[in-house]
């Protein structure tokens, strides 16, 4: 596994004038309903414990006002915490600096918002190298550079053109393009795709996963979108009302959601179609002479095969290794709990 590269600790967030009067009010058990009803202060996020592992997708998804977007706003420091401790890379980003803290958004976060923020009077490329020019990297260097992200993007021939001259999803990319221009460790995305058609959405999704295939980036991916978590994390984190209810890998969000407002999220979702076939194989059972499937399809993708030899497939790794089986059994089980 790879080591943590975001730790979050004990981190409270109340808004309001008097708030650090009102952390052992929290701490007490009073909910984020009653400390505006009693004492007028707003309950942004309540003892949030949170490891981010290097070049990994973490999703943090909840409903509107669970604190999602203030927790990847902490990241940053664009919100300073009533209380607690946000770890990068075993440095204290709360005792940053002025100077600490502005190299450290320029140079090691990026940050990609649901409203693109581009500049409608700067075209595409001078868009891109924002942040290379306000690191001072020289023109040749910073053209030379946006034009790579450009291309990596999908944008190629569209560099002078001006934001109101592409559609959303073209825009996104400007936005993407530009938040990985300046090489960050961290990409941090509040909602990135949420403005987006479904089928621009998908294809924006699509292309976060290629990329960081090869850029191995450490992504903080915000979303209210169940659908949207489950394709792109490798963790999802569940808020509701400013505390953090659960956070695991998208089979054990699935199949064993911490309580009912988790389970409400997850009971409409098609588990065939999201579940991986190693999240329930037999790793006892390896057969020699089954059909192969690899760990990483669907399970929905494997249904053909079950259905038509009604036979136990054997499950290989990349390098076709077996190292479990799947039965009908096992599929039908899945089948039945949605």
């Amino acid at each position: 596994m790879n080591k943590v590269k975001i730790k979050i600790e004990n981190l409270y967030k109340i808004f309001g004038p008097k708030a650090e009067n009102y952390i052992q009010v929290v701490r007490d058990g009073t909910d984020k309903d009653e400390l505006l009803a009693k004492y007028n202060h707003v309950l942004g996020l309540d003892n949030i414990n949170l490891d981010i592992y290097d070049q990994s997708i973490q999703v943090v998804m909840g409903l509107s006002g669970s604190g999602k977007s203030t927790l990847i706003r902490h990241i940053n420091r664009l919100i300073e915490p009533t209380e607690g401790v946000v770890l990068v890379d075993d440095q204290d980003v709360t005792r940053f600096d002025k100077n600490e803290l502005l190299d450290f958004r320029r140079t090691r976060t990026g940050m990609v918002f649901q409203r693109f923020g581009l500049f409608p009077h700067q075209n595409i490329i001078e868009n891109v190298k924002l942040g290379l020019s306000i690191k001072g990297v020289d023109k040749s260097e910073s053209n030379e550079t946006a034009m790579y992200w450009i291309d990596k993007v999908g944008l190629n021939g569209f560099e002078f053109k001006f934001p109101n001259q592409l559609s959303g999803g073209m825009q996104q990319r400007v936005g993407l393009a530009r938040a990985l221009a300046t090489d960050p460790d961290i990409l941090l995305m509040d909602e990135a795709f949420s403005a987006l058609d479904p089928l621009i959405r998908s294809d924006m999704q699509d292309q976060l996963l290629d990329l960081q295939k090869n850029l191995k980036k450490t992504i903080v991916f915000i979303t209210h979108d169940l659908d949207e978590a489950l394709k792109l994390g490798d963790s999802i984190a569940i808020l509701n009302g400013g505390k953090l209810v659960q956070n695991g890998k998208p089979e054990d969000i699935l199949l064993n959601p911490a309580d009912d407002y988790v389970e409400k999220f997850v009971q409409d979702v098609n588990r065939a179609k999201v579940l991986k076939v190693k999240s329930i194989m037999n790793k006892k059972n390896q057969p020699n002479d089954a059909p192969k499937i690899n760990m990483n399809d669907s399970i929905e993708s494997c249904l053909p095969t079950i259905l038509e030899t009604r036979a136990t497939l054997s499950v290989v790794d990349d390098d076709n290794n077996i190292i479990g089986s799947i039965s009908d059994k096992e599929v039908a089980s899945i089948l039945r709990s949605n």
